[in-house]
């Protein structure tokens, strides 16, 4: 098999290397997150061979746990922040991050690891660490459900019963084959549900297997939300997965199962390459808000975590947070 290529940078506004003294940092490794039971030892010896001063390294398990060592670190003036873990971890941690003078560096260590994916950031330690060294930032946006900040993505309905089923024993049993599994395991039950969605340019109403709003442009380790989705274009942008079974009538009915089913298979081919918007059962949609109603009411689910149901407002804090980036390109 042949290695997947680094992920490219998808920003706007290239990152620009930080002119300021931002002290020793902060290190917090989630020791739940795939790769994070033995990471924080060769972590503190990577930043430390390139220079990196530290003010607390942690290795932490439980989120009130890590809210209480962010909040001291804070409150005693350090302004890097670096965490190992996956997009649940950073999630967790990122609302407390929002609006300071603070820079997040992304350490890799999880499932998915969507975020770091739109950052360009390489998934391995080593690399991570020689972004964080070279010091080149971005600001990027932050996503909000009902308020509740999310970086990449939010969804209803398929994504978001995949989530249910992605118990932290499948991720360490099966790694980054966690998600197809657990999608196999749903597909045979799920069922479609009717959308009403208020954006700032009108409103729609379908029936749908799936809606996904993102920040971001990957979700699902690796799915695209939408090829041009960016981290910094102060824009959502969400695609909606249609059910042929309740077009034709046979919704509920084993043939009409059958139906979604093979739509959701052919879409799902496409998704990592960004394709399945040009799918006659996708429609995309890009806006500053979004106003969801469902019914039956749904679930939301926002970087992996569970956080809520229907009827749920999205919209955008703007250039929220200051993250570690690769260097711009040059040509």
């Amino acid at each position: 098999m042949a290695a997947e290529a680094p992920p490219q940078a998808v920003l706007n506004d290239p990152p620009r290397r930080a002119n300021l003294d931002e002290g020793p940092a902060l290190v917090m490794v989630n020791s739940k997150c795939r790769l994070g039971r033995g990471a924080l030892p060769a972590t503190l010896a990577a930043l430390e061979t390139r220079g990196i001063p530290i003010a607390g390294s942690h290795r932490l398990s439980k989120q009130k746990s890590m809210e209480r060592v962010l909040q001291q670190a804070l409150e005693s003036g350090v302004r890097r922040i670096l965490i190992g873990g996956g997009d649940g971890t950073l999630n967790a941690a990122m609302r407390f991050l929002l609006g300071r003078d603070v820079t997040l560096g992304v350490l890799p260590l999880g499932t998915g690891n969507d975020f770091a994916r739109s950052l360009g950031i390489p998934p391995t330690l080593d690399e991570a660490c020689d972004i964080i060294a070279a010091g080149y930032t971005a600001r990027v946006d932050v996503g909000l459900a009902n308020g509740r900040p999310f970086l990449n993505a939010a969804s209803l309905g398929l994504a978001t019963a995949i989530a249910k089923r992605l118990t932290p024993e499948l991720k360490r049993r099966v790694g980054k084959l966690a998600y197809p599994v657990a999608a196999v395991a749903e597909l045979w039950e799920h069922q479609p549900f009717h959308v009403r969605m208020k954006t700032d340019r009108g409103e729609l109403a379908l029936d749908v297997l799936q809606l996904v709003v993102g920040n971001g442009r990957y979700h699902g380790a690796g799915n695209m939300v939408t090829p041009d989705a960016t981290l910094d274009d102060h824009c959502l942008d969400a695609y909606t997965i249609a059910a042929p079974s309740s077009e034709s009538g046979r919704e509920g009915t084993g043939l009409g199962h059958m139906q979604d089913l093979s739509t959701l298979a052919r879409i799902a081919l496409s998704l990592r390459r960004g394709e399945h918007v040009s799918h006659p059962a996708v429609t995309s949609v890009r806006s500053a808000h979004l106003d969801v109603h469902a019914e039956p009411p749904q679930d939301i689910n926002a970087d992996g975590e569970l956080i809520g149901r229907t009827p749920v407002r999205f919209e955008l804090a703007p250039a929220a947070l200051r993250v570690y980036a690769p260097a711009p390109t040059t040509h």
